[in-house]
């Protein structure tokens, strides 16, 4: 079975998926995650199964969309574009940054 990479026009912003992607040793794994930016070449996602980082995932590395929910607008993470700036992810891969929906009482 061949195994094809997903593109940036398949995914949104403000969504939650459940993926199948590709791990730094090119295994596949299941992966939950919160859809903060689109970029061309990658997305910033906060994982959401593991320590809420932000992580950069290219869209090569996604290979299958599990599951898809979009997040109302009272439930969305909120985070300053200058954080989730292109041009602040040219070198970096992940970032430790705490955010909450204000309609969850954080």
């Amino acid at each position: 079975m061949r195994r094809t990479s997903l593109k940036k026009e398949e995914f949104k912003q403000d969504t939650r998926y459940t993926l199948t992607a590709k791990d730094e040793n090119g295994k596949m794994r299941p992966m939950n995650v919160y859809i903060m930016r689109l970029h061309p070449d990658a997305m910033i996602v906060r994982m959401t199964d593991k320590d809420g980082s932000l992580t950069k995932l290219a869209y090569e590395n996604v290979v299958k969309i599990v599951a898809e929910k979009e997040v109302p607008e009272q439930n969305r993470y909120y985070i300053p574009d200058a954080v989730l700036a292109e041009s602040n992810w040219k070198d970096r891969n992940t970032l430790e940054h705490y955010s909450s929906s204000p309609h969850m009482g954080k």
